[in-house]
């Protein structure tokens, strides 16, 4: 047993549970779900398996589910407890809680309420990811999940096309494929990162350009939970006039799409913003 009972001050304690590998847990994090009066968790079937792993007895103290669909009254009850004097472990299904996860409003609650919010921090996806995609770390930005439609999905992109660090995003098995293409299309052909199944017997990253990795989820498709890695836009290595004039170009034997597909490849640009300028160009014409 990795754990021992120790006296917790009264507060919100938010715990990172394992990702995938159950030893990745901290023995801080065990500390404070053997040693507070009440746990609560995303999901209370896990937690309850967890626990039993390492061998943290639960006794009679209440474990109590929250998450995006328990409402306030869930959390109404966790800040009685918080009132009452009791500390409370707060824990979501995997990784760091909030982060992609439920928590915000609990922990809001908490601190406007004048009680002691604190972490017990440990495994998280996006951080694990940034370690092995091979992309620059000195600046990154995380964009949680994507919108699930295209038209909405592309947006989201192009508002993160110019943030000047790497991107993180997390994205379905189910809708990798279609995310991969409005991500090649909107960003270009920047180097990424596959990441999935993080700690886990199956953990695979993929390193290649967005087109390449679009490519590589049909030949080749991907299961689990997935974190996408996106190099930041560099310098234009091509000048707008330029562009321009091989758009014009290509604009002489070829459709609007095709002529636009070509100068995108050629000159690694996104092609959804070439697409953009050919259109303008064929309607001045």
């Amino acid at each position: 047993m990795n754990h021992k009972i120790v006296r917790l001050s009264p507060g919100l304690y938010f715990v990172a549970t394992p990702i995938g590998t159950a030893r990745d847990i901290t023995l801080r994090a065990l500390d404070v779900l053997a040693s507070a009066d009440v746990i609560a968790a995303e999901d209370t079937r896990s937690m309850r398996k967890l626990l039993e792993i390492h061998g943290v007895p639960l006794g009679d103290r209440p474990l109590i589910a929250y998450h995006d669909h328990s409402g306030a009254g869930a959390r109404a009850r966790l800040m009685e407890d918080l009132a009452a004097g009791k500390s409370v472990a707060y824990a979501s299904e995997a990784g760091m809680p909030m982060i992609a996860d439920p928590g915000y409003d609990l922990s809001r609650a908490a601190a406007e309420a004048g009680h002691l919010v604190t972490a017990a921090p440990g495994a998280s996806a996006a951080l694990c990811a940034l370690t092995l995609a091979g992309l620059p770390t000195n600046a990154f930005f995380f964009a949680g999940f994507l919108p699930n439609a295209t038209v909405a999905r592309r947006k989201r992109l192009e508002e993160l096309a110019n943030i000047p660090g790497t991107l993180v995003i997390y994205e379905s098995p189910k809708r990798i494929e279609a995310s991969l293409v409005d991500m090649a299309e909107v960003l270009g052909n920047r180097e990424a990162a596959l990441c999935r199944e993080l700690t886990k017997k199956f953990e695979e990253v993929r390193r290649a350009p967005l087109p390449e990795l679009a490519t590589s989820v049909v030949e080749r498709p991907v299961k689990g939970e997935i974190v996408m890695l996106i190099d930041r836009q560099r310098e234009a290595t091509v000048s707008e006039a330029d562009l321009e004039a091989d758009l014009r170009a290509a604009l002489k034997d070829h459709s609007v799409k095709d002529a636009a597909a070509m100068v995108a490849e050629a000159h690694g640009e996104p092609r959804r913003k070439i697409y953009q300028q050919a259109l303008q160009i064929a309607r001045e014409s």
